[in-house]
């Protein structure tokens, strides 16, 4: 089980929050929420309820902290990177190329074609998160 400080962040993250924005919700200061997440300190426990809410996530969610799902989460972001990576290589590589004289139009197309399948795999991933 990961611990609360990391469960905090986590869901925090998968909002697009950034801690001075959950600072605010919750009427702490941002370093309050730093320590949180650093586990140097927890919320108050009459607060719990509403730093669920704000997260959108269950208490039993925000104490339980289901491993599975964090690293899940972690093998997806690294997928990805990974196709962010890729994307960015094949244009850089296209480019060289072409300056080089050493691609011909049709591999050229295919590779941006693969970095275009690979940037729009991206962005519908995180269209259907936010959803």
């Amino acid at each position: 089980m990961k611990n609360i400080g990391e469960t905090i962040s986590f869901f925090r993250k998968k909002k697009g929050m950034t801690q001075n924005e959950l600072a605010e919700k919750m009427n702490v200061t941002d370093k309050a929420v730093s320590k949180w997440e650093r586990n140097l300190s927890c919320p108050d426990i009459n607060t719990i309820s509403k730093l669920a809410d704000i997260l959108d996530v269950s208490v039993e969610e925000l104490l339980q902290a289901k491993k599975q799902d964090y690293e899940n989460n972690k093998i997806g972001d690294l997928i990805k990177l990974i196709l962010k990576a890729v994307s960015i290589a094949m244009g850089i590589a296209v480019v060289v190329l072409n300056i080089l004289n050493k691609i011909d139009e049709e591999t050229s197309i295919l590779m941006l074609g693969i970095a275009i399948i690979c940037l729009s795999i991206n962005l519908l991933d995180d269209k259907r998160e936010n959803n």
